[in-house]
């Protein structure tokens, strides 16, 4: 799970980012509103730790502005705002929660795992169906007409993207960002290897559907 932190208490953002990695997390920790709202509008989170009081732009801010993008990563606001009055405001602009400062890290795991399964169990099916091809997301598998394989733990990221994003065309820093995270010095040819799999992996299916080249933007899923 990847989790985005953003708090601009550098002591507390270290130890959080400790203490999370060490629970097994994968986390991108910041300290201003600008590289908050910049990471959370590549909608590559599972959840989003948001202090209120951030520099250049305040969490309630980015919360809103990430909301009327459309995107519906669960975010839990962390903050020593802890009226009643400011609890509403910020579960009325979209948080999922709302934690008190000082908290004990277990309530912090306890609130994570608590608004994870929300969304998923409500809007998310492990099925995924596009055109001619079923995905499989807690297998990682890839059926067609015609056949079936299991990929990789990147190439079902990359896949799985492609598929939620049919007929759009994908930027590359989009589709890095989506699969490698922002801190990744991954290089840009890696990409093109992956795109190379995931063709491959149509085609053991029978897919109708292929990845265009985009020449000079990226790639886009579509029928053939």
């Amino acid at each position: 799970m990847r989790i985005l932190l953003a708090e601009d208490d550098k002591q507390l953002n270290d130890t959080l980012t400790y203490q999370l990695e060490t629970e097994g997390f994968i986390v991108d920790s910041c300290l201003d509103g600008e590289e908050a709202l910049f990471y959370g509008e590549q909608n590559i989170y599972d959840i989003i730790l948001l202090d209120r009081m951030l520099p250049h732009i305040e969490g309630t801010d980015i919360l809103t502005s990430l909301r009327k993008k459309g995107i519906v990563t669960p975010i839990i606001l962390i903050t020593a705002l802890g009226t009643l009055s400011d609890k509403v405001t910020g579960l009325d602009l979209g948080a999922d929660d709302y934690l008190v400062k000082p908290f004990a890290f277990e309530e912090l795991l306890a609130r994570i795992r608590c608004v994870a399964r929300r969304p998923r169990a409500l809007t998310d099916s492990d099925i995924l169906t596009v055109s001619d091809v079923s995905w499989q997301a807690s297998e990682s598998t890839l059926a067609g007409p015609s056949g079936s394989c299991t990929l990789s733990k990147r190439e079902a990221a990359l896949m799985e993207t492609f598929l939620r994003s049919k007929g759009q065309t994908l930027q590359r820093q989009t589709l890095l960002l989506k699969v490698w995270g922002p801190d990744s010095d991954v290089e840009d040819g890696n990409l093109d290897n992956y795109i190379h799999f995931l063709r491959r992996r149509l085609q053991i299916t029978g897919s109708s559907l292929q990845i265009k080249t985009i020449r000079g933007i990226g790639y886009s899923l579509q029928e053939k």
